[in-house]
């Protein structure tokens, strides 16, 4: 079998990120460049490429690192590592479910990897958790490659449809008591989720980079939700170590910073490595340079 080589990864037999943009020659790191982070990278070390290909989408990069397990890529953007994963997929689900008094229908669009799945089907209350993804590549590479978090799949009240999330929801959208968007960054396949009317549902980014960005993506689910807040987890792997969640409630009277539901200690403990009700509230706690931007 051939070796197989990406040109985010530059080693003996790698090819140069470009012709004429080259950086210092340390063998057998994976580097994340992207304009949405401008003068910064992500820098992690391979142990050995596991799979890549050009699914019809998007390029899917997987590959074993050094210290943070099996680590996927989109794009050449980071979607998660082995290592901290967690930290997204408990926030970016338990923020919502335990907003509510009681989720039974709940819909996934993205997390292809099946994290939000294994998060979402902790709840009791759950009685149907879809998962819509546009690219089944995802879906199929995560099984094979991330059994962790696409054990979400197994559950027996998911189902999975492959698809354009915006069209799925658009048939169906007074259906659900939870919507969760779970997406890659707003290039590529999933611009579309992060432009109206999608934007009458949820989105996630981070306030060191993007605080214009979600000021406007504020805004505009105002126009919809009577109740919008934004919160945030910490993840390493992810730009500046942080991502953030756009909380979206239809009830005007709700405090989503409060969770209506929770688990004891002894539960936390045993269901989630990150999340707990104290990190709940918590999250909405902004530094004053966000908390002036988003008033």
């Amino acid at each position: 079998m051939s070796e197989i080589t990406h040109p985010t990864i530059k080693g003996p037999s790698a090819p140069p990120l470009r012709d004429d943009f080259r950086l210092p020659s340390y063998d057998g790191w994976f580097r994340e460049i992207s304009g949405m982070w401008p003068g910064q990278a992500m820098t992690l070390k391979v142990n050995q490429i596991l799979h890549h290909e050009k699914s019809k989408y998007q390029d899917v990069l997987i590959f074993e690192s050094s210290d943070h397990g099996t680590v996927l890529v989109l794009d050449n953007v980071i979607q998660c590592t082995e290592r901290d994963e967690f930290a997204y997929q408990e926030m970016i689900t338990h923020l919502a479910m335990n907003a509510h008094p009681n989720p039974q229908k709940v819909l996934v669009i993205g997390g292809g990897d099946g994290g939000v799945l294994r998060e979402v089907v902790k709840h009791s209350t759950v009685e149907s958790a879809i998962l819509c993804d546009i690219d089944e590549a995802v879906i199929r590479l995560s099984k094979k490659y991330l059994p962790g978090m696409s054990i979400g799949f197994q559950h027996p009240n998911v189902s999975v449809h492959i698809g354009d999330g915006f069209q799925f929801l658009k048939e169906r959208k007074e259906e659900f008591d939870i919507i969760i968007t779970d997406s890659s960054d707003p290039e590529g396949p999933a611009e579309s989720l992060f432009q109206k009317p999608y934007f009458e549902l949820l989105y996630a980014e981070n306030q060191w980079l993007h605080l214009s960005l979600i000021a406007s993506l504020r805004k505009s689910c105002l126009e919809v939700f009577p109740t919008v807040e934004y919160a945030y987890t910490t993840i390493p792997t992810y730009p500046s170590g942080q991502i953030g969640f756009m909380v979206c409630c239809k009830d005007s009277k709700r405090d989503v910073k409060e969770p209506l539901r929770s688990w004891s200690p002894e539960e936390e403990e045993k269901l989630c490595r990150y999340y707990n009700k104290e990190i709940h509230r918590a999250s909405f706690v902004l530094p004053t340079f966000a908390r002036t931007a988003l008033r």
